[in-house]
């Protein structure tokens, strides 16, 4: 496996994370605590989330010539 496959590995896995903490967290605030700290988490995983998304274009992008084996 190469850096480059070992790499979008790590970028999915972490946009699952992020995904999935700013549900978790949107969830919470909305349903149990009306917390301001489950916002702010809520909000900064979705940040996170997209500038995720934003980053792994761009790796796509920048090594689309070198091969994934």
């Amino acid at each position: 496996m190469s850096l480059k496959a070992i790499h979008i590995v790590f970028i999915v896995a972490s946009c699952l994370m992020t995904a999935f903490v700013g549900w978790w967290a949107f969830r919470e605030y909305f349903t149990v605590s009306h917390s301001a700290t489950h916002l702010l988490f809520g909000l900064a995983s979705i940040a996170a989330f997209v500038g995720l998304l934003v980053y792994g274009r761009y790796f796509l992008k920048k090594l689309k010539h070198i091969n994934y084996l």
